[in-house]
């Protein structure tokens, strides 16, 4: 398993800047930068990770890890990378901030880059308003076969995943009435958002086909689905949840991704699978109100407290996990995040505390790079 992140660059003020290419200048310098962000249809393999990459806007950079089996290594090379991160924004005269939108209004710019201005002259103000940051996990599988077998089991679990991340109530200077608006923002592409099952490799590849085919998205880059094959790896990447403000909250979503694949590979719990339509009002619940309220219950498909939804989450995973050796730490974890809540409940209390928009930000990047 492996996460990438993205992060806000601003100034030691708090405001978001466009210093992304002197960033990754410093970073090439230093062996540590890669030519391409991960949606730019570039050839597969390699071995993914370690490596610092441009986004699609120059206020905001990406990091990964390398592929990891032992949860406690991969937290460590997630907060290794959020520090690295931010020694080369520093050289820039920037911060790092793991937030999944600016609080504040911003006008933000593309990258130099053919194929991202291309994106931005066809999709127009759905482009510009793509200042947004997320965090993907990516889960190794044996092949496209067993990709889509875990891609159709996970469907209905994606929204926990979400409401767990949750970390952008914020949005152009005022709050959105979400706790998650960077996936409202997101889901305005064409292909973003919940699917219906695939049901095999073959089934999968067709619909990748067929939306090639209608000439709507510049290539299989472009293609946003919660969850979806790597085009670059033997990996499912798990796309759904905003970049968390603690780096913790990142590897509990790799562990949950991770048990949610070996949960379906093994074909526990085997579960009917609910409608597309379904699926996204939960998804739509689950951004709107985070762990601050009801989900909509995976098996159940009805309001129920968040901390019970999260619950069956974990009660579904438990036997993965525990044989992982993932299940203590993941349900200290959980619990951890149920009592201080998710990166949205923490910026709305900085904000009861009296925080303006520029001090949420300064005190997300003090957490960002946090070992807590």
């Amino acid at each position: 398993m492996g996460v990438e992140e993205e992060y806000l660059l601003v100034t030691p003020e708090g405001r978001p800047t466009a210093v992304a290419p002197t960033v990754l200048w410093h970073a090439a310098r230093e062996g540590a930068a890669g030519p391409d962000g991960p949606d730019a249809g570039v050839e597969p393999g390699g071995e993914p990770g370690g490596e610092l990459e441009k986004e699609f806007k120059r206020e905001q950079v990406e990091t990964s890890t390398h592929p990891r089996t032992d949860l406690g290594e991969l937290l460590d090379e997630i907060r290794a990378g959020r520090e690295r991160t931010s020694a080369f924004a520093r050289l820039a005269g920037a911060e790092i901030a793991a937030l999944g939108t600016a609080p504040q209004e911003v006008e933000s710019t593309v990258v130099p880059d053919k194929r991202a201005q291309e994106i931005r002259a066809r999709f127009a103000m759905t482009a510009k308003d793509q200042l947004t940051c997320g965090c993907h996990v990516h889960v190794e599988v044996a092949d496209d076969e067993e990709g889509v077998v875990v891609l159709d089991h996970m469907r209905r679990w994606t929204p926990v995943l979400l409401a767990l991340s949750a970390n952008s109530p914020a949005w152009q200077g005022g709050h959105s009435g979400y706790a998650s608006y960077r996936s409202q923002v997101w889901g305005r592409w064409p292909t973003a958002g919940a699917t219906a099952p695939f049901g095999d490799a073959a089934g999968y590849h067709r619909v990748i086909e067929d939306l090639l085919a209608t000439e709507t998205i510049l290539d299989d880059g472009m293609i946003y689905f919660d969850a979806r094959l790597s085009a670059r790896y033997p990996t499912v990447e798990v796309r759904v949840a905003d970049v968390c403000l603690d780096a913790a909250d990142a590897a509990l979503q790799a562990a949950l991704v991770r048990g949610l694949a070996e949960t379906a590979v093994r074909g526990d719990a085997d579960l009917p699978q609910p409608r597309a339509e379904l699926l996204r009002a939960a998804t739509w619940r689950a951004a709107h109100s985070g762990l601050s309220g009801d989900l909509v219950g995976p098996t159940t498909g009805v309001p129920a407290p968040a901390a019970d939804v999260v619950a069956e989450l974990l009660s579904h995973v438990s036997k993965a996990l525990a044989d992982s050796g993932d299940l203590e730490w993941v349900q200290r974890h959980v619990a951890t995040v149920l009592r201080r809540g998710n990166g949205a409940i923490q910026q709305q209390a900085w904000r009861a505390e009296g925080a303006d928009d520029d001090e949420v930000v300064r005190r997300a990047v003090a957490r960002t790079i946090s070992p807590h």
